[in-house]
């Protein structure tokens, strides 16, 4: 069980990482004015959020 909880800690603290490119990106993005591409992230950045949540609902298990 100590295996899979070190897997999710380190999905969860990867995914933490992404959002946070993800978030430079759109920002990025935003200054450049292509709001297309700002939509794309905002909901890659929603997806990986989730996907946290559920990460942090199995370590606190």
């Amino acid at each position: 069980m100590t295996n899979r909880k070190k897997r999710v800690e380190r999905r969860v603290e990867s995914t933490k990482e992404q959002i946070e490119k993800h978030k430079k990106k759109r920002d990025m993005a935003e200054e450049a004015g292509d709001e297309e591409l700002v939509r794309y992230y905002n909901k890659e950045i929603k997806g990986m959020e989730s996907q946290v949540e559920k990460g942090e609902e199995i370590l606190e298990k």
